[in-house]
């Protein structure tokens, strides 16, 4: 089963081959028609029926909404009355001055979980080159989502384009995203004025980026660095102290760091902190087991592989301060 519903992409074809194809520097309303998002969600009252069979009496719970699609009608979630609603059209609309004045180009936009979440991923134009090949690009993510799992989140990522890895441009002090909880109104123009302020990250990354590169790293220190990445709290009620280490994704990411990553060979990846890194972030990308890829994606923007990525930034970064 897909979790996406609903795609549109430029370049190359997506993780699961699925979507439509458009040609570079669409207008906003044919990214909306070709992605799925030209709906809207809808919002009604909640109501029940007390007795019994069908004599039973209708009455309404004020507390609560039900949103729906307004195409299918399909029912998304229940929220609560004070519940903000962010549109498809919205997360879109996000990227027009951006894309007609600001040189990003949307490069995918879709919907997940038939309606419940849906993104737009654009280029930004930065991009950094590691020793003359390993090159990473600069993007800028916008998701959302109605059922609860996810705040409207705006965050800048990288993507290395020898392997398609992706990492959350996050410099300690969050600049590199915006969240935005939906007790909140979402304000478009208030999240890219707190956003601006990151676009200097960028550089900023990239110093961190060549750092990494540079730093040769032993054998020894390559197992402590994943052992620290992959441990989890276990479940043992006696100890609520205890790590165990995941040792399947250790072996896996240790084969990728070893010479099985795309781009494991590069001078800039090869011994060093750089390749640690996209050995973590090749795996929640690509590898780490799933119920399916679109699973492994979401969870490597949004969930536990998002986590993972962010805890070995955060310890490749020990080994160059």
């Amino acid at each position: 089963m897909h979790l996406v519903s609903s795609m549109a992409y430029v370049g190359q074809q997506p993780w699961h081959g699925l979507g439509s194809q458009l040609t570079p520097r669409q207008p906003i309303e044919v990214w909306a028609k070709q992605a799925g998002m030209a709906w809207t969600i809808e919002s009604s009252e909640v109501r029940f029926v007390t007795g019994n069979g069908n004599l039973g009496a209708i009455h309404a719970y004020p507390d609560q909404r039900v949103l729906y699609r307004s195409d299918t009608e399909a029912p998304l979630s229940v929220v609560s009355a004070r519940y903000q609603v962010v549109q498809p059209a919205e997360i879109l609309e996000f990227y027009r001055d951006l894309t007609e004045v600001s040189g990003f180009e949307l490069e995918t936009a879709g919907v997940l979980k038939e309606g419940r979440k849906f993104w737009a991923l654009a280029k930004t134009g930065q991009s950094g080159t590691l020793k003359g090949k390993d090159t990473v690009n600069g993007y800028l993510l916008l998701a959302t989502a109605c059922d609860g799992t996810l705040a409207t989140t705006a965050q800048f990522t990288s993507i290395r384009v020898v392997c398609n890895n992706t990492l959350q441009i996050a410099l300690g002090n969050g600049t590199g995203a915006v969240k935005v909880p939906h007790r909140s109104q979402f304000d478009a123009a208030a999240v890219k004025r707190q956003l601006g302020i990151a676009v200097s990250s960028w550089d900023a990354f990239m110093v961190r980026t060549k750092a990494l590169a540079e730093r040769k790293v032993t054998d020894s220190a390559a197992e402590v660095f994943f052992r620290r990445v992959l441990t989890y709290p276990t479940t043992n009620p006696a100890d609520s102290a205890a790590l165990a280490v995941n040792e399947r994704a250790l072996k896996a990411v240790s084969q990728l760091y070893g010479g099985r990553g795309k781009g494991a060979e590069l001078a800039s990846a090869s011994g060093t902190a750089w390749g640690l890194l996209n050995a973590v972030t090749e795996f929640c990308d690509h590898h780490r087991r799933a119920r399916t890829d679109d699973h492994r994606r979401d969870a490597a923007w949004f969930g536990q592989g998002a986590t993972i990525k962010q805890k070995a930034w955060d310890e490749a970064l020990k080994l160059v301060v």
